[in-house]
């Protein structure tokens, strides 16, 4: 009985797989590209469907010459802030000189006034000639206040502009971020896969212009069965094939099990395998042939362990 049992195990450990194939399809990171705050009428629409483009591509233009117009307004703006904040600042300096010289014939004042009360003491200054000493002090004070009140003036208004100055270029630069969202640019190296505007056409803002796609870096959506899910690990090599003739499949990496357990999609089910627990996998694969697009059916084996 024992050799009966042993041969059994020996069976069974033959037929066990050492590898599981699991049925998917190809996904592809898309973007859809649209105009953000701008409605007007596409001036420049360069690619077509099927076409490859790189980072930074300009795939549609729409006419911003008002957009421009409001740019070149504010840049105006800044120019005369500009100008107006250089002005204060020597205005400013002038009232610092003038203060400066106030100070000065404040002190000078003070001296002819003390000079005045020796002679009127010695009996060679009459009190009118003090009186007037006395009055040219009182001049000088209130020059100085007056001026140095206009200087502080002065330095509030070079703040004011400055301010104005500053919000200013915030405006022409608020004016370019504008202008900018005239123009559409591929976000990343990809193949245009759709073109949903034609040339001439005005679109609003959130029209889907065009569809790019990333064809380089695709991969597989697939289900892994609950019971196969310690036979396989994160980074391990798989193969992925298609229905079409080819010289050799494309290699690929497991890249993501999903955490969660859900059943089984109705796309990839039977009516007997809707309350199976699946998880789901997501296989990395290098298409730099662009020979896989998305939505295309692949298997996919990986190498498991035999339990």
């Amino acid at each position: 009985m024992a050799s009966h049992a042993l041969d059994f195990d020996w069976f069974r450990r033959e037929r066990a797989p050492a590898e599981l194939t699991l049925s998917g399809n190809i996904e592809a990171h898309e973007s859809l590209l649209s105009f953000k705050g701008v409605q007007s009428r596409i001036v420049d629409l360069p690619f077509d469907e099927g076409a490859s483009v790189h980072a930074g591509a300009v795939l549609a233009r729409v006419d911003d010459a008002d957009l421009l117009q409001q740019v070149a307004v504010a840049d105006s703006a800044v120019t005369v802030q500009e100008h107006q904040l250089a002005a204060a600042r020597q205005n400013l300096e002038a009232s610092l000189r003038v203060v400066d010289a106030d100070q000065a014939s404040l002190a000078q004042r003070g001296l002819d006034l003390r000079r005045a009360e020796d002679l009127q003491r010695q009996g060679f200054v009459s009190d009118a000639a003090l009186d007037s000493a006395r009055t040219a002090i009182i001049e000088a004070r209130a020059a100085l206040a007056r001026d140095q009140a206009l200087g502080q003036a002065a330095s509030r208004n070079i703040a004011t502009l400055a301010a104005s100055s500053d919000s200013a270029r915030e405006s022409a630069r608020l004016g370019r971020i504008q202008a900018s969202y005239a123009t559409l640019v591929a976000p990343f190296d990809g193949v245009i896969t759709a073109r949903q505007a034609e040339l001439g056409e005005v679109v609003a803002p959130g029209t889907p212009v065009v569809t790019i796609t990333d064809l380089d870096h695709v991969w597989v959506r697939a289900y892994l069965n609950e019971t196969d899910l310690r036979r396989v690990r994160l980074g391990q090599r798989a193969v992925v094939s298609t229905d079409a003739p080819r010289d050799r499949p494309l290699d690929g990496r497991l890249s993501f099990i999903a955490s969660e357990a859900e059943f089984t999609p109705k796309n990839v089910e039977t009516h007997a395998e809707r309350v199976t627990l699946v998880y789901r996998v997501k296989i990395d694969v290098d298409n730099r042939g662009r020979e896989l697009m998305p939505g295309m059916p692949v298997d996919v084996r990986l190498p498991v362990a035999t339990p």
